[in-house]
């Protein structure tokens, strides 16, 4: 069963934007990026009977995280489902609660309370239709965390694409974590496997994105944030309240 769960778009002039931080000395990002390690069964994180796949976006990017930085580490059902009920208001009692969540928002709470033992130190948003933007966030945070209006059509393809006549959300809103693009496609975490979308149907469907700076992947991958003013960042942080 595929669940979506994303609600609408919600923004915050307190956000960053990823563009603020991208210095002169950032190289042009790799044509190629590719932080799965081979895994291609992540789990649902109760995805597939709740709308929860914005909790379970961020379990998603934790197993990335983790799995480049040292030993990929899976966020349990009873977390997802406890952060799910905590950040979006879900009563197993009452199936009429499960409504979905919104993306910032629950961030939010990521930055505020964690999940389990994984935290989130910060977060900055690359403009969705920015393609270079996008790929500079993959490849320098191991993946993005997006919002996607999707189209009925989609509920049928092997690879998302754009097809004539199709409405985006006219399916509904879901969320995904991005670890991995190429010069035509990208592809998404979502029920628990790998999902490749062309770059149209990201152009055309893809209305939010956020890059994680994760305690997981920025304190033990070794990954080196040259031409990321983290500083910077983490100053503009001190001031939002």
């Amino acid at each position: 069963m595929y669940c979506l769960g994303r609600k609408a778009v919600k923004t915050d002039s307190r956000t960053l934007k990823l563009a603020k931080y991208l210095t002169p000395a950032l190289p042009a990002p790799p044509v190629s990026v590719d932080w799965t390690k081979g895994i291609t069964s992540f789990g649902e994180m109760l995805n597939d009977s709740l709308g929860d796949c914005t909790i379970a976006g961020l379990g998603h990017a934790v197993q990335i995280w983790s799995a480049n930085a040292n030993s990929e580490a899976t966020v349990s059902d009873s977390i997802i489902q406890s952060a799910y009920e905590d950040w979006c208001g879900y009563d197993p009692n009452d199936p009429s609660t499960d409504n979905g969540g919104i993306e910032l928002d629950v961030l939010s709470d990521f930055k505020k309370n964690g999940l389990g033992e994984h935290t989130l130190s910060a977060f900055a948003d690359p403009s969705p239709l920015n393609l270079a933007e996008i790929r500079q966030a993959i490849s320098l945070f191991g993946g993005v965390y997006i919002g996607l209006s999707l189209p009925v059509e989609a509920q049928n393809q092997d690879t998302w694409d754009v097809v004539s006549g199709m409405t985006p959300g006219s399916w509904g809103g879901h969320c995904a974590f991005v670890p991995k693009y190429d010069a035509d496609t990208f592809t998404c975490i979502t029920w628990g496997g790998l999902k490749e979308m062309t770059t149209a149907f990201w152009s055309a469907c893809c209305d939010e994105a956020h890059a994680l700076i994760g305690q997981d992947w920025f304190e033990t991958s070794g990954v080196d944030p040259t031409g990321l003013n983290l500083s910077q960042l983490n100053a503009d942080l001190a001031l939002i309240k």
